[in-house]
């Protein structure tokens, strides 16, 4: 029989046993190896049936049990240490309390989704997964965030195949009161609330809920109350569900919600209020929207606003392509927001101007988040040094008339949190090399470029090590195995050869990830005959193991799976190849430690960063993968290898998969597995173990979360603190006038005459030329803009490149037509062919670049063409 109500009926623990509850609520657990022995130890056979999740386990634990720990001294004293362990660790100064540097009082961090740990399931894939590692790392560094997502009552789908190897989506209900999180409270008790105003004076409430992640706070809006509309409760239903009226009401919830619910929090703890507000690809957006109507009702104009809410804001891309953006048609956006709905006091053109697609190749008529991220964030950023260069190629048209390098986007790359991904048993031969506390700081705060102490380490241990991971993954692969056969439809009497699936002495490959279609899953079954000869040698035979889920609605990744599982259920390969449904954090944390190999395969440039081979770098897994993402920035050969790539503008996509393909199986015959097997004088693979330790000592500090985080407060928090409070509603005033005025007053600048001192069209190294030039200004003076020099090696076609700026100063007062001179020098640094151009820019003390306005003026082609060009 169906029950018709579901309780959540909470265990009562002796008093003593109180601050396993604290404990359990604390999300650091999930990172934190002694906190989860001690839970395991509290009840073996409950720890492993709850899937490692202590608010579960207390809840199943036998009430003799309970009483029986209440008097066990030994388990007591272990209670109490790890309690002040972490009372420390969220109370005691750590890197960010040492800094010099007036940092930011607090950051607020947005993201549509957060991957903390398999019990907190709200997350899809690799921008969760990174959120999530942003918030460990913030708390390990003492960076004051505050985590902003939704609480989806579905999470994402879980996983399973037909019997003919058909992915089949399951969304299990997850009940809140069951999670590792507590309901935020105003004072008198109730529910703390948010509430969105709708069209047809409806509106969307939403609870907020509190994940306590170490020092973070992770505020996540969950809409199903009983006081909202039956479609309205089910908006926070699924991650990236539904249609695209329910998506923008998610990224409302997001984005204006979520501003809501920190200023609810603050209020109600005293948590100091963000200066700085990061978000975590567009989805979020709409935050900067709900700060300018926060401002609006403080009397300032919606101009002003907007300058103070850019000076404090940071906006993180994600995708390299751009369907990879949300984008609604302009008309639904139009009917959420104006005097029927959301933001009432803002004029519905200044909200749909922020995000349209008003530039050369966009859709004037779709609303896109990304570029509304853009437009609201003075400091931007890709997530690896190869995604930046796509991002400002990508997003070009919004800084017209500057070259692509210019555009001001940056790239921080992107860390994994390596307490989270680092196999237990690495952690242990670390700490006995250095100690467990300088081991702790290594992993966490970082700072080193090298980890030299791994160069110490024996070559037995590491290869003992190695295997010992190996083969418990070949446990973890056979369990999970035998239990997708099983819901495929297999009996236990068919499953005996899932015994001998895969062998811990054969080199292991590991590839999951999600399964868009540019990330390749099949590439390696492009030539099947090939690749089962790679899985069979008799010498020196290899082993995949795989993993990744399709998006819901799309069939061509459904279809990637369904062929890659064919494949693996051949009886001549399947002890050899394996396809793991399911792809989520706590199948991760075996892969990554127990693979040899971590392969990557996808079409270049379309891998933002791909962190997972991060992961799996930090334990002595070695890399094989296309230069993409990080992989292009770090590769040497000393810990990997590259997958050539044919990215030529003439080769078309099946040719282009069958030479990288073709690559990719050389590199696995000729190179990879020989190094694998070869053995040295004392029977070891020598050659390989020293590519292990080269990837722990050279990889290993770039690849940590803390790097990065430490990035993100030096490079962009912490200027975007500074502008923040230099903003006063005055200044804001003052720059949103002026650079009013300069749009305004732009189509009277112009470059009228450009003259050296020398006509020749060679000369020596080191000579310094003086520039003259003469400008016209129109409406504007000297004080309003920025002539510059610019001057760098040419290529056949006269474009400069890696240019240098210089600019120029103006000599006396404006002629009888009210033209002004500028001159300069001109250093000639640099020999071969050079040349130089002039261009004028806005410039104002308030910006945070010169392209910030887009406006920009060049000598005309019949001045260039007059000038030619200089030192051919």
């Amino acid at each position: 029989m169906k029950a018709i109500r579901r309780f959540t009926v909470r265990p009562v623990l002796p008093d003593s046993l109180r601050p396993l509850s604290d404990l359990a609520r604390n999300l650091r657990w999930s990172w934190h190896a002694e906190t989860r022995d001690l839970f395991q130890s509290v009840d073996p056979e409950c720890w492993a049936a709850s899937g490692g999740d202590p608010v579960r386990l207390l809840g199943s634990v036998p009430p003799a049990r309970l009483t029986e720990l209440a008097d066990d001294r030994r388990f007591l004293r272990r209670l109490t240490a790890a309690t002040d362990d972490l009372n420390d660790y969220v109370t005691g100064a750590r890197w960010y309390q040492t800094q010099a540097a007036e940092l930011p009082a607090a950051v607020a961090y947005f993201s549509p989704e957060f991957g903390i740990t398999a019990a907190l399931p709200q997350y899809s894939g690799g921008l969760g997964i990174l959120a999530g590692d942003h918030l460990k790392a913030a708390s390990d560094l003492g960076v004051p965030l505050i985590g902003v997502g939704l609480l989806y009552r579905h999470g994402y789908f879980r996983q399973s195949l037909s019997r003919d190897g058909w992915q089949q989506e399951h969304y299990p209900v997850l009940d809140p009161n069951e999670l590792p999180v507590a309901q935020l409270k105003e004072a008198d008790g109730t529910a703390a609330q948010v509430s969105l105003a709708l069209p047809g004076g409806r509106s969307l409430r939403a609870r907020i809920w509190l994940a306590q992640v170490g020092r973070v706070p992770l505020l996540m809006l969950d809409s199903d109350v009983e006081e909202n509309d039956l479609g309205e409760r089910g908006v926070t239903d699924r991650l990236y569900g539904g249609g695209s009226e329910h998506r923008l009401l998610q990224e409302m919830l997001l984005g204006i919600g979520g501003v809501r619910a920190v200023r609810t929090y603050c209020r109600l703890t005293g948590h100091p209020e963000p200066e700085v507000f990061h978000t975590n690809e567009g989805h979020a957006g709409f935050l900067g929207l709900e700060r300018i109507a926060e401002l609006g009702d403080r009397g300032l104009e919606f101009d002003a606003a907007l300058e103070t809410v850019r000076a404090g804001t940071v906006f993180t891309t994600h995708t390299p392509v751009p369907a990879g953006i949300d984008r609604f048609d302009r008309e639904l956006v139009a009917r959420h927001f104006g005097p029927e709905a959301e933001l009432p006091h803002i004029d519905v053109e200044r909200v749909l101007r922020l995000g349209m697609e008003t530039y050369p190749g966009g859709e004037p008529n779709l609303f896109n988040m990304a570029v509304m991220g853009l437009r609201l964030a003075q400091r931007a950023n890709g997530v690896s040094l190869l995604h930046g260069q796509v991002s400002r190629e990508m997003f070009a048209g919004l800084w017209p008339g500057f070259d692509p390098e210019e555009v001001p986007i940056t790239s921080v790359t992107n860390g994994v949190h390596a307490p989270t991904w680092v196999a237990p048993e690495v952690l242990r031969l670390g700490a006995r090399q250095i100690g467990a506390q300088r081991a702790e700081d290594a992993l966490t705060v970082g700072g080193s470029d090298r980890w030299d102490a791994v160069g110490d380490i024996p070559d037995q241990d590491i290869w003992e090590l190695r295997r010992e991971l190996r083969e418990q993954l070949v446990v973890e692969v056979r369990e999970r195995l035998r239990a997708s056969w099983r819901q495929r439809g297999a009996g236990a009497a068919e499953l005996g050869w899932i015994d001998g699936v895969l062998d811990p002495d054969v080199l292991t490959i590991g590839f999951a990830r999600r399964v868009p279609s540019y990330k390749r899953l099949t590439l390696m079954l492009r030539d099947r005959d090939r690749l089962m000869d790679l899985l069979l040698h008799p010498e020196h035979p290899l082993q995949i193991v795989v993993a990744g889920k399709a998006h819901p609605a799309d069939d061509g990744g459904k279809r990637l799976v369904q062929e890659l599982v064919r494949f693996a259920d051949d009886p001549r390969v399947r002890h050899r190849i394996v396809f793991l449904p399911d792809y989520g954090m706590a199948m991760a944390q075996k892969l990554y430690p127990g693979c040899d190999i971590w392969l990557n395969n996808p079409l270049r440039p379309l891998e933002a960063c791909g962190t997972s081979g991060m992961k799996a770098a930090l334990n002595g897994c070695l890399n094989l993968s296309v230069l993409d993402g990080w992989w292009d920035e770090w590769f040497q050969p000393d810990f990997g290898w590259s997958i050539p790539t044919a990215d030529g503008s003439g080769t078309d996509a099946d040719r282009r998969d069958d030479i990288e393909a073709a690559a990719l199986y050389d590199l696995l015959e000729q190179r990879v597995t020989p190094r694998f097997y070869e053995r040295g004088q004392h029977g070891l693979p020598d050659r390989w173990i020293e590519m292990v330790r080269q990837t722990l000592t050279l990889l290993g500090p770039k690849v940590l979360a803390g790097r990065m985080v430490r990035e993100y407060v030096e490079r962009l928090y912490t200027p975007a603190s500074q502008a923040h409070r230099s903003m006063t509603p005055a200044a804001a005033g003052e720059l949103a006038a002026w650079k009013a005025r300069v749009r305004a007053a732009w189509h009277g600048v112009s470059v009228d005459h450009v003259e050296t001192a020398t006509a020749t069209a060679t000369a020596e190294l080191g000579t310094t030329l003086v520039l003259r030039v003469r400008v016209a200004l129109g409406e504007l003076g000297t004080d309003d803009v920025e002539v510059q020099a610019v001057s760098g090696r040419v290529d056949s076609e006269d474009r400069i490149t890696d240019a240098a700026t210089v600019p120029l100063k103006p000599t006396g007062g404006p002629d009888l037509e009210g033209r002004w001179m500028y001159e300069g020098p001109l250093s000639l640094d640099r020999t071969g062919p050079y040349g130089y151009t002039v261009r004028i820019l806005p410039a104002h003390r308030l910006l945070a670049c010169g392209a910030e306005l887009g406006l920009l003026a060049v000598p005309s082609e019949e001045l260039v063409e007059a000038a030619g060009v200089l030192m051919r």
